[in-house]
């Protein structure tokens, strides 16, 4: 396995970053330059050279790495759009992530007509897909539960698949995936190109890597954001009770319009975010035991900030993609260094200021000591927040989610549901925030302080000639 490091002379390596310096069709580049993308990342300047050139590749990085990109536009440049066969598979652990790559990969293939990409992940209707897959793809996006059961039933064929993808490797493994890539693998050519992200590097990882690929090129890329953006305080706690004081201390002084609270288990996340939410916290829980409906409701109302607290396992946060978050808040400490650095990554985005906040006990004292020599500092407890702030309310979110009994099957379209809400003596177009249409179901955030209105214009009003039944969602 070779291994690709960064370059140590700057003003090469500065050169090197640019997209044109590589075998890109011509039409990939152009649409790069649209997008804005002039310089790849540390992830994308160390592994497409490998990528174009056709060799195995594994890439370990953080989400919001650009891996997504890196490998996307390497089996782009490779794909023959005449030949109307699927010759690229993405595998992934979850539908969001798999949404996300499809939407990424559509999005750099916009320089390139006629190219289909196909998402298949359970969770939703088969009918669709069915008829999709009838039509045929270049690219399939999927996850391996739904992706075995169209190759059972024999309406997917991976015999012409030029290159195999796996996003988030190591999420797979730790969600019992194993069997099904086993499964999946053994369906198509053994001669193919193989890439596999993955933000940690566990040694199951590595037994898989030997099996299925040859020779890869590793690339590693620590972190994918300037730690000097994520202010890290930690406090030392002696029981239970003092951790659920000192959780309530942190939010009540800081306030954050989006905060993730880390557990290490399943039981403790639910835990957490009952006694927050008997607390008066706008608080929502995401953990491996939600069904996918109740995932999607969940993650919706934490992005459209009608929920100011999401309290959640690493397994069940992995492979999101959460914008503008103000705090993270690891209850407790992580397993390893590799995962409490992949939490505290998630803010501090984009150029913006981050805080994450770690509590720890006396039994954590060997990972103190690893996250120091990580760090190079001393890791000294702080002080907690004056305990009068007990006797004040939580801030609310200052949006509110909507449900309206419609959804696709309705016809219902985003512009509907805003024309609705904002035409005579409705609310500004300002108060209103995203809009989310399911097939039989449309959620809308609205600004708190407006809600009332909408929703009276919503059950009062007509949506496409037809009245809905709408109800705030707690």
């Amino acid at each position: 396995m070779s291994q690709v490091t960064p370059n140590s002379d700057s003003s090469s390596q500065e050169n090197n970053m640019s997209f044109s310096t590589l075998p890109l069709k011509p039409e990939l580049l152009d649409n790069l330059k649209t997008m804005g993308y002039d310089s790849m990342t540390p992830i994308q300047a160390q592994s497409l050279p490998a990528i174009l050139n056709g060799e195995d590749v594994i890439g370990q990085g953080k989400t919001g790495s650009g891996k997504t990109a890196a490998f996307g536009l390497g089996l782009l440049n490779k794909l023959n759009v005449k030949r109307f066969r699927i010759q690229s598979l993405v595998l992934c652990p979850t539908r969001e992530l798999a949404d996300q790559v499809a939407k990424e990969i559509r999005t750099l293939a916009r320089g390139i007509h006629n190219i289909k990409v196909l998402t298949l992940c359970g969770g939703v209707p088969m009918g669709p897909q069915i008829g999709s897959l009838e039509h045929g793809a270049h690219i399939i996006v999927g996850t391996p539960g739904r992706i075995i059961d169209h190759l059972s039933r024999e309406r997917l064929s991976l015999e012409e698949v030029n290159t195999l993808v796996l996003d988030e490797a190591d999420r797979m493994l730790e969600m019992g995936f194993l069997p099904d890539l086993d499964y999946i693998m053994a369906e198509m050519p053994r001669e193919r190109q193989t890439l596999l992200f993955s933000a940690t590097f566990p040694k199951q990882i590595q037994k898989i890597a030997e099996e299925i690929m040859y020779e890869p090129v590793m690339v590693k890329v620590t972190s994918t954001h300037d730690s000097s953006s994520i202010e890290q305080h930690f406090y030392q706690i002696d029981s239970n009770k003092e951790r659920q004081k000192a959780l309530r201390l942190l939010l009540l002084q800081h306030r954050p319009e989006s905060a993730v609270v880390f557990c290490n288990t399943k039981r403790e996340t639910k835990d957490v975010a009952a006694t927050l939410a008997n607390d008066g916290f706008s608080v929502v829980a995401l953990h491996g035991d939600l069904e996918q409906r109740d995932r999607d409701i969940t993650l919706m109302q934490f992005a459209n900030k009608s929920a100011s607290v999401m309290v959640a396992t690493d397994v069940a946060a992995r492979g999101l993609d959460i914008e503008a978050l103000d705090m993270v808040i690891n209850y407790e400490f992580a397993f390893d260094t590799e995962v409490h650095i992949h939490r505290i990554g998630r803010t501090g985005r984009a150029g913006s200021k981050g805080a994450a906040f770690t509590f720890y006990t006396y039994d954590d004292d060997y990972k103190i000591k690893l996250l120091e020599e990580y760090l190079e500092r001393d890791i000294v407890s702080e002080g907690l927040p004056p305990e009068n702030l007990l006797d004040t309310f939580p801030t609310q979110p200052k949006m509110v989610t909507l449900q309206i009994d419609g959804g696709k099957k309705h016809k219902l379209r985003p512009g509907d549901i805003l024309g609705a809400l904002t035409g005579e003596d409705g609310i500004q177009g300002s108060e209103v925030g995203k809009i989310k249409i399911t097939e039989f179901r449309s959620y809308v955030a609205v600004d708190r302080k407006a809600a009332k209105r909408a929703l009276h214009k919503i059950t009062n009003g007509k949506l496409k000639g037809r009245t809905y039944r709408a109800w705030e969602m707690r």
